[in-house]
């Protein structure tokens, strides 16, 4: 099967860019794309600063579009999203489909001095469950990308025997080599793919500039980088394979250990 994962910084109101990106999916018989975070609306930091109304009318607009081209181009997209209920805002993840949308949010956030998405957002706080979908065999998970680092999230990832984990993230500061090293971790302790798409471009505080610096990537069930993009505006396009899943998960065993005690 193959899977793409796009590159971006903010999206224009405009659908030209996406249809330009979708046309390459479309010839290279991509089946599903990965968008990066903060793709379809402002940074985080731009969006404390903006009224309500503008955020509304930024999601609803680019869902319009997702949804038209999805079924114009026969593709499957995940992309996070804020979604607006009533007077609340949520950090959420859409799944679109050629026949439907699903909506997902976010369950850890980001609670930092300097990035507070906890308190800006409405999440509720509850027990994590694993968003999962079936795909042309594949079983896919979304784990947004500060999700990455919570235990919680990865056991449920093992148990419910996903095959490809779907990382939308906005990493930036000199983060790189942590990143990398922790998702190849990851996808090697759980036997999965990971697809990762990182945010690019810049968000400029006072003095201060932050970079996002893209380097979105395939990493296999073994834990080895397949494909990597650099810091540009770019589309990663891969390919994920049962015969190397099931090599991975026999040659190491852990996942068959985990299910057994399940049934215990």
């Amino acid at each position: 099967m193959k899977i793409a994962a796009l590159q971006l910084s903010t999206l224009p109101m405009s659908d030209v860019k996406l249809d330009y990106y979708f046309k390459i999916c479309k010839k290279q018989g991509v089946n599903l794309l990965l968008l990066s975070e903060y793709a379809l609306n402002s940074f985080f930091k731009e969006l404390e600063q903006m009224p309500k109304s503008m955020i509304k009318e930024q999601s609803n607009h680019k869902i319009e579009i997702l949804k038209s081209l999805c079924i114009e181009y026969d593709i499957n997209v995940v992309a996070p999203i804020v979604t607006i209920k009533g007077e609340h805002l949520y950090k959420s993840t859409a799944r679109f489909s050629p026949r439907s949308v699903h909506f997902y949010d976010q369950q850890f956030l980001i609670n930092y001095k300097h990035w507070n998405e906890e308190r800006f957002f409405d999440n509720v706080l509850e027990k994590f469950s694993l968003p999962i979908f079936v795909l042309d065999g594949f079983r896919f998970a979304i784990v947004n990308g500060y999700e990455l680092h919570f235990d919680t999230v990865w056991q449920e990832v093992m148990r419910k025997n996903i095959d490809v984990v779907l990382m939308s993230s906005s990493s930036t500061f000199d983060s790189l080599q942590r990143w990398q090293e922790l998702i190849k971790s990851r996808a090697f302790l759980n036997n999965v793919y990971i697809l990762r798409a990182n945010r690019i471009g810049s968000y400029k505080e006072g003095a201060e500039a932050w970079r996002f610096y893209g380097h979105s990537s395939l990493t296999s069930p073994f834990g080895d980088i397949e494909l990597c993009l650099g810091d540009k505006e770019e589309i990663l396009v891969a390919s994920v394979d049962k015969d190397v899943l099931a090599e991975a998960r026999k040659m190491w065993g852990w996942k068959k250990q985990v299910l057994k005690r399940e049934l215990l």
